[in-house]
């Protein structure tokens, strides 16, 4: 992996585009359009280009590097379940009773020194071009601006190094970041990140922190500042754990900051604690605009690169998206350390159209009454996993948990009220719906029980429930109703919104003997024979606690929310493709899709 690009021309598949692109919006459209094919490649742009500022850049830019499965095995080296045999493996590891047992250990003991990072006392090939102070110019390196409306250029694929005040603690984490002008960086590290706790430490002794960004190197990085690792643990170890070889770090030029000797870019510079900036908005993985909060501001000391360098970056925005396939790496290498804490869990699996952190199911060896909600409360208590906002768990009888249709059958054919919990808890940072940041609603559903004896009472047609239902509120403009084969069929409804929905919800209650389960959705941006868009859609746009009425039937408000509902903070806006981009960057034959494309993934809405 000591050059990216030919390993994967050579593994990967890679297109190479030499066509001149513009870093705003058009390399990011190509992107974002090859990530949700089927066969998708990663891509090389070997002439960006930004015609607003009239530059033409003199490095590439590599993005899709985890463009499919097939490909994040290869980097990886071996299946990610492999390696969380390791990790079981590791974890179960006890003390030897006699000399025999102690040499059957010897193997692992021997494997656990490539684990930890190793220091050099050189430079690094990062290392061979160093750009002093009076001469840094971010707008030598193309950073993308990836949507119309955000507030700027950002690095999204920047792995960035921090440290503890008392220097015992490193730390690599995947934030994005904004260029405010020459030689600064808006610091994107959320309240509950490992970062942002160095941060408080620099804050509270009234001291400047120490920061220092690569860009590129072996991909593997990227993957370890993402992975939800326990707190104090440096991500490099896992790299060493994956590898089976130590990472090779060289000091930063004027930090204490160690970094891989072979990333393409290095950005070092300090965080003044007494600075904040707005940074954002922001179109984000979650499919929505994250919308401008002040963050820390990194005043940029020095720039070092290799002789040619590649400038990496991904795209966020609606799934399905690079992170699919980096979250399934990270769904199966840290099962083994959800275990610890839920023994009789047997697998999870996390939807990207639930945005990993929207949605989670779980399949568990069920024991006992009351065994789920006892695995919902530790889920929603222990690391990243905590931000979960809607836990699903099955029976071990249950088919596989990415079995959508089969999974979704199982579900609805033991959805029983009396088996929803409603919670509250911690929400990511980037959640838009509570009431208030950080805090909002949780729910878990048991479905571990039987099958369900009573069904719908009086099932009848779309049609005619539609009917039904405009005659109470004429504002319902459409209806459909899904897996009406199982015990709680979907009915899904699409409104014009000029009300609260719990006035909507109250309404239909006269239409009890036809419900079991209704959803509710806007009219505008939503397509109602598009379950993938809409479950993006619904798990994105709820707070359990206010949006979900379980009698006389269970009701979910999907809709957007506003002072209609008593909501007062701003609603996001979703992450929309440029019309225009889009057709250029078709007539150019640069990419090759339908309206049956732009529909199935939301490129434009659906007004």
């Amino acid at each position: 992996m000591q050059d990216v690009v030919a390993w994967l021309k050579e593994n990967g598949n890679l297109k190479v585009i030499d066509e001149p692109l513009d870093v705003e919006l058009e390399i990011p459209h190509i992107a974002y359009v090859e990530v949700k094919k089927e066969d998708s490649r990663p891509i090389l742009f070997t002439q960006p280009i930004n015609k607003a500022k009239n530059i033409n850049y003199d490095m590439p830019v590599l993005m899709n590097i985890f463009a499919n499965k097939a490909l994040t095995e290869k980097i990886f080296d071996k299946h990610p379940d492999k390696v969380a045999q390791g990790i079981d493996k590791l974890l179960k590891l006890k003390p030897p009773a006699g000399f025999l047992d102690k040499l059957k250990m010897l193997p692992e003991l021997f494997a656990l020194k490539n684990v930890f990072p190793k220091r050099a006392n050189i430079r690094g090939a990062c290392q061979e071009i160093i750009i002093p102070k009076d001469e840094i110019d971010l707008n030598k390196l193309p950073i993308l601006k990836t949507w119309e409306e955000d507030g700027g250029a950002f690095i999204t694929m920047g792995q960035v190094y921090t440290q503890s005040l008392d220097g015992q603690m490193q730390n690599l984490g995947m934030y994005r970041l904004q260029q405010y002008d020459k030689n600064h960086l808006g610091m994107h590290w959320q309240i509950h990140k490992d970062a942002s706790h160095f941060f408080d430490q620099y804050q509270k002794a009234g001291k400047k922190m120490p920061v220092t960004v690569a860009i590129g190197g072996d991909p593997l990085y990227i993957w370890c500042g993402q992975a939800p690792m326990p707190h104090g643990m440096f991500e490099m170890l896992l790299y060493g754990f994956v590898r089976g070889k130590n990472a090779q770090l060289v000091k930063s030029m004027t930090n204490d900051i160690y970094i891989p000797r072979d990333v393409d870019i290095v950005i070092e510079g300090f965080v003044d604690p007494e600075k904040m900036e707005i940074e954002g908005p922001f179109g984000d993985h979650t499919g929505y605009y994250t919308l401008k909060e002040p963050y820390p501001v990194m005043e940029i000391e020095t720039i070092t690169m290799k002789e040619k360098p590649v400038f990496q970056a991904t795209v966020v925005g609606k799934p399905p998206l690079e992170d699919k396939y980096m979250g399934w790496a990270t769904e199966r290498i840290f099962l083994p350390m959800l275990k610890p804490m839920a023994p009789d869990l047997i697998d999870y699996y996390m939807p990207e159209n639930g945005v990993f952190h929207n949605l989670i199911l779980g399949k568990m060896k069920t024991l006992y009454k009351g065994h789920a909600q006892q695995f919902m409360h530790a889920f929603w208590g222990v690391g990243q996993m905590s931000f979960v906002k809607h836990a699903i768990f099955v029976n071990e009888d249950a088919p596989e948990l990415c079995d959508d249709i089969a999974i979704t059958k199982y579900i609805l054919n033991r959805l029983d009220p009396k088996k929803v919990l409603i919670t509250q808890g911690i929400i990511d940072a980037l959640d838009h719906t509570a009431d208030e940041a950080l805090v909002g609603g949780k729910l878990g559903v048991d479905a571990t029980d039987k099958e369900l004896k009573n069904g719908i009472e009086n099932f009848i047609e779309d049609k005619i429930l539609l009917e039904k239902m405009q005659e109470i509120d004429g504002n319902i403009l459409e209806l459909k109703q899904y897996f009406t084969d199982t015990k709680n069929p979907i009915c899904l409804i699409m409104v014009n919104k000029v009300q609260s929905m719990q006035n909507v919800i109250s309404k239909l209650k006269a239409l009890q003997k036809h419900i079991k389960l209704l959803i509710i959705v806007d009219k505008a941006n939503n397509q109602i024979d598009n379950p993938y868009m809409l479950l993006w859609r619904v798990v994105n746009n709820i707070d359990a606690q206010r949006d979900v009425v379980l009698e006389p039937f269970i009701a979910v408000d999907g809709t957007n929310k506003s002072q209609l509902d008593g909501f007062n903070r701003e609603w996001p806006k979703d992450t929309l493709c440029s019309k225009e981009v889009l057709d250029s960057l078709q007539e150019r034959g640069l990419i090759d899709i339908d309206e049956a494309f732009i529909k199935r993934f939301g490129l434009l809405g659906f007004e």
